[in-house]
């Protein structure tokens, strides 16, 4: 049994499979997941797992070089990106930050190898992670 780091079965093993460059998304619950991606589903009600709360998990067991952003959420949603950007200028190597649009970021989802689903509400809380290298 794992003693530290995210005990979800289903994001652990996508995580160790990751090499450097690969890509994963966690949205709200409204993003569409392509049907010939693997989604993990932790939706459980409405708001119920945040957004943040998800990401910050899986932030803090995986090396991240890049963050995909909907430009919308600019606009729509600058609570949640202040929270993405407080988060990430923690880091000891800050991530890239890249805007897209939502068509986009959809579009992109299918390069990833898995999308996780949370309970979010708000709109456009969506990112795709790029992993970095962990030995450079």
């Amino acid at each position: 049994m794992k003693k530290h780091g995210i005990l979800n079965s289903d994001i652990s093993a996508v995580l160790s499979h990751m090499g450097h460059t690969d890509l994963i998304a966690i949205g709200d619950c409204g993003l569409p997941i392509p049907d010939e991606i693997k989604k993990i589903d932790l939706a459980l009600s409405f708001g119920n797992p945040a957004f943040m709360e998800v990401l910050k998990v899986v932030s803090d067991d995986m090396k991240i070089e890049k963050l995909i952003l909907a430009e919308e959420i600019k606009n729509y949603n600058p609570d949640v990106l202040l929270e993405i950007e407080k988060l990430f200028a923690d880091m000891e190597d800050t991530p890239e930050v890249t805007f897209i649009t939502h068509s986009d970021l959809k579009e992109r989802t299918k390069s990833c190898k898995a999308v996780i689903r949370t309970g979010e509400t708000t709109p456009y809380a969506n990112i795709i992670l790029q992993a970095g290298c962990i030995f450079a």
